[in-house]
């Protein structure tokens, strides 16, 4: 089990991620972004979403921060050849910043999203107040039960950056769960090992991360539909950002889905800090098509 203490180092998979995230301007808003090696056929939808991340912050003033992102997933990505991430700066205001971003490969576009960004600012203040859950350490490595159930594709090469502590689905392992919510997922995530103080860099690093698990909560309703017995492909992915947090701190993610129709699953997200802070909430709606052999 991976160590849960504060002193972290970085290992190579967080530099791999790291360097992953780390973009090559080729022109005025014009980036590529490398891919990893692994043996998965499809791009991960985090890693195009935390591209997309960076080269829109690349384009604003210092002191304009991310606070919304909506995304949609056109096409699957080719892990063979890079990603021409076209950034378009639609507004750029005194308080507000808006660019949209479409991610090509193969001169077709595979992706598009589209940002806000705000100065910092004082306002109004509410939130959420967190579930009781269990910490960290009482949670089950992720990645060590893809690979017990033999699901893992490839994935825990791929996310080894992540540490994530599986604490339970409506079907498994939750207690005392919301009854108006039949479908409800929970996790403790964060960056393996200790990130620089840039604050691009824990938000783009949380927006790979967010697309870990979200979508698996609609099928938490579903025990008998486990992921490698139905088809999954996220279709639009939504956060936004409330409060500044690191990404290499544990953050937990409560998961549920209000509706799963029509083969699509909608799934929500909340995230809290360990001290209960509420820093984002995630969206996104992604295919769930029942494989006939299940």
């Amino acid at each position: 089990m991976t160590d849960l203490g504060a002193d972290r180092e970085m290992g190579e998979a967080t530099r791999k991620l790291i360097s992953l995230l780390d973009l090559e301007q080729l022109d005025t808003d014009l980036f590529r972004g490398q891919q990893p090696e692994t043996i998965r056929q499809r791009v991960y939808g985090g890693q195009v979403a935390a591209q997309a991340l960076i080269a829109a912050t690349r384009t604003v003033d210092e002191g304009m921060h991310v606070h919304s992102l909506h995304s949609y997933f056109l096409l699957p990505g080719d892990y063979n050849v890079p990603i021409i991430y076209d950034v378009e700066r639609i507004r750029d205001g005194r308080s507000f910043a808006t660019r949209r971003v479409l991610a090509r490969q193969h001169g077709r576009p595979i992706y598009y999203q589209s940002l806000n960004f705000q100065r910092a600012e004082e306002g109004l203040e509410h939130q959420d107040l967190m579930p009781e859950v269990k910490p960290p350490d009482e949670g089950l490595d992720l990645m060590q039960l893809m690979a017990d159930r033999g699901t893992d594709d490839g994935l825990s090469k791929e996310w080894a950056a992540l540490d994530v502590r599986w604490l339970g689905s409506s079907s498994y392992g939750l207690d005392a769960l919301d009854p108006a919510r039949p479908s409800q997922a929970r996790a403790w995530i964060r960056v393996d090992g200790r990130l620089s103080d840039d604050p691009v860099e824990h938000l783009a690093t949380f927006t790979y991360a967010s697309d870990v698990s979200i979508l698996g909560a609609a099928l938490a309703a579903h025990p008998r539909h486990t992921p490698d017995k139905v088809q999954m492909a996220s279709l639009d992915h939504t956060i936004w950002f409330h409060r500044p947090f690191r990404a290499d701190e544990w953050w937990l993610y409560d998961q549920w889905s209000p509706s799963a129709s029509g083969g699509r699953g909608l799934a929500l997200g909340r995230v809290f800090t360990q001290d209960g802070t509420l820093v984002a909430t995630v969206a996104q709606e992604g295919l769930i098509r029942p494989s006939r052999r299940g």
